[in-house]
């Protein structure tokens, strides 16, 4: 297998620290690798080197002779183009530039058939059609249609999804990809999902994507404290190993193991997994719950700011209707907020989600309805925009500002640096500038200066972006046990499965509805509604659906609703006997005991799931 880029005795520094010394590295044809770490660990560091775009401070890269490299940076230079066009279409590329001609004339100048028909002609002589083909089908997909357009005038996503169309239409021998879904809607998402895995390519990406991970990557490489450890498989492969390497060294396990094993728990009882004959990947996941759990526990993240008082009358929609420029965003939409709201917007990019949030957070007015916001509702809004901070304070000044202690749920006051270094900021970091702080870490200190303000309505549009892995299940430990209102813009299908039981779904043209339940369900129920000529089980937002007639007899419908009560009561049972095994000093006797009970108990579990899943599927049909 022919290597195309290989690295030896790699080191970097950055603002008098190094990233990473002595790595060795080497990627061949066809891997799909996948690196991993936290943020400031040096991920898009590394692959700028390999890239060949920075120098490092200490080792040498070799690529292999004329290797064509596409390389999508996280903040995208345009080398002097000035229009879409001239960035997109090489100028000694014979077939680009009459598809640039071709496409030019189809938007400036469709009646110039003359001139119109001599370019077809050109391009039926040199086979360019399929090309074209391509190439518009990319551009479209990323929602680019205005060759001429100034690349000067566009956003920071839409100049992401510019050098994402360019690496795609040259396809290029190695794709180096730093965090490819940031600014792309689900269904661009999945759609580039499918276009990266098709035939062999060679992919080196970073990203915080686990599901996007999971079904791309064949290989991941974790940067752990300047070291590199490579795991053979995809994101679930990783999560297993990774446990495993762990739980040889016991001091390690007992500080990082029980978020990656509430991950895992989560991921087996997701929809997705529960409606797959995939089995197997089912039972790696029980297998990994086993091996963390016999080992013991760590000391859990608690990050539990008091959240404000909500009273009865939380937010009341009436009747919304807005629309800019001749385009309506939302269309007498009526929703009533109330207690344990968990709602997900899902749309394409432009549909209206940033709308809808500007009007509940009062930063637009409807066109026509009332919006009628309760006494006691406090609103935290955690915007793509982000905060802007002085490079050159120190970051614990920055919480400080806004309190010197904060009261958390249970009552008890901390002060600002205890909670800074609950959200993974330790003393070396708070004591510094923010100017030395990653682009990740800027959104962790963003998102820490709205939840010290106690909100109870929180609103997050996009907060995954440049977060690591590691960031975001601190995030979602937080978020799950968040008792206030919590509604999600999220490119991010993982985020949205496991924190929203509802989603708000913006079709365009006006049109809001409201569907009960998370994102992977509604993806299922879409396709099946796809196969079978039906709508899936969304509502209008004035009333939801009521549930088909169970075609279960009697006796079986009395047996499905005993069965969830059981799953829940038998989760509780190991959740009980997994605390136990926390103990100090258990006595070797009582640890076997509550082994055996586990391995019993996930007996029982799976047993329970699938008549559960079996009843469930004749109750739906």
């Amino acid at each position: 297998m022919s290597t195309y880029i290989s690295a030896e005795n790699l080191g970097h520094s950055f603002h008098d620290n190094w990233l990473f010394k002595n790595l060795t590295i080497g990627i061949n044809r066809g891997r799909r690798v996948a690196l991993v770490g936290i943020n400031g660990a040096g991920k898009s560091t590394l692959l700028k080197i390999l890239s060949g775009s920075l120098k490092p401070t200490e080792g040498k890269v070799a690529q292999s002779k004329d290797l064509n490299v596409g390389y999508l940076e996280q903040d995208p230079h345009f080398k002097g183009a000035i229009s879409i066009s001239d960035y997109i279409f090489h100028a000694d590329n014979i077939q680009q530039q009459l598809i640039r001609r071709y496409e030019e004339l189809l938007e400036n100048d469709p009646d110039n058939m003359k001139e119109m028909d001599k370019v077809m002609e050109e391009m039926s002589e040199i086979d360019a059609w399929e090309y074209e083909y391509k190439i518009k089908t990319i551009l479209g997909r990323l929602d680019i249609h205005h060759l001429n357009q100034h690349i000067s005038t566009l956003s920071g996503g839409q100049k992401k999804r510019l050098a994402l169309a360019k690496l795609l239409i040259e396809d290029p021998e190695i794709y180096i990809l730093d965090e490819p879904t940031n600014h792309l809607d689900i269904d661009t998402i999945e759609w580039l999902e499918k276009l990266l895995t098709e035939g062999s390519k060679t992919i080196l990406m970073v990203t915080h994507d686990r599901y996007f991970l999971d079904n791309v990557c064949n290989e991941i490489l974790e940067i752990d404290r300047g070291k590199i450890i490579p795991y053979f498989g995809n994101y679930g492969y990783y999560l297993e190993k990774k446990a495993e390497r762990e739980a040889s060294d016991e001091a390690t396990f007992q500080k990082n193991s029980n978020l990656l094993r509430k991950e895992l728990e989560w991921m087996r009882r997701q929809p997705k997994a529960r409606g797959t004959k995939s089995k197997s990947r089912i039972d790696a996941f029980y297998d990994l719950e086993a091996k963390t759990k016999d080992r013991g526990g760590k000391e859990n993240v608690e990050l539990s700011v008091k959240v404000s008082r909500q009273g009865n009358k939380i937010m009341e929609m009436h009747h919304i209707s807005k629309g800019f420029n001749g385009n309506t965003y939302i269309k007498d939409f009526s929703y009533t907020f109330k207690k344990g709201d968990r709602i997900g917007l899902a749309g394409k990019n432009g549909s209206g989600k940033s709308t809808l949030l500007n009007l509940i957070t009062d930063g637009l007015q409807p066109d026509s309805g009332e919006i009628i916001k309760g006494e006691t509702t406090v609103i935290g809004y955690f915007n793509q925009a982000g905060l802007s901070f002085k490079e050159d304070e120190r970051v614990i000044d920055i919480v400080k500002n806004v309190a010197e202690f904060i009261t958390m749920a249970d009552g008890k006051l901390i002060s600002a640096s205890a909670l800074l270094t609950l959200f993974l900021f330790p003393p070396v970091k708070q004591y510094g500038m923010v100017s030395k702080l990653s682009g990740g870490e800027k959104k962790r200190l963003h998102l820490m200066s709205i939840l010290i303000k106690n909100p109870n309505f929180l609103i997050l549009d996009e907060p995954t972006n440049d977060l690591d892995i590691d960031t975001l299940n601190v995030l979602e430990e937080f978020l799950t046990n968040f008792p206030g209102i919590l509604i999600m813009v999220s490119h991010d299908r993982y985020l949205l499965d496991k924190l929203t039981d509802q989603l708000f779904i913006m079709e365009g043209q006006g049109k809001v509805v409201i569907y009960n339940g998370n994102y992977t369900s509604y993806r299922i129920e879409l396709e099946e509604a796809k196969q079978q000529n039906k709508k899936p089980a969304t509502a209008a937002p004035s009333q939801v659906e009521s549930p088909k007639k169970a075609k279960l007899s009697f006796k079986e419908e009395k047996e499905f609703e005993g069965l969830e009560k059981e799953i829940a009561d038998i989760e509780n049972k190991l959740l009980e006997t997994t605390e136990a095994l926390n103990k100090i000093n258990i006595d070797p006797k009582e640890l076997t005991q509550l082994t055996d009970k586990i391995t019993y108990l996930n007996k029982q579990l799976d047993a329970k799931t699938s008549r559960w899943m079996e009843l469930g599927e004749i109750k739906e049909a």
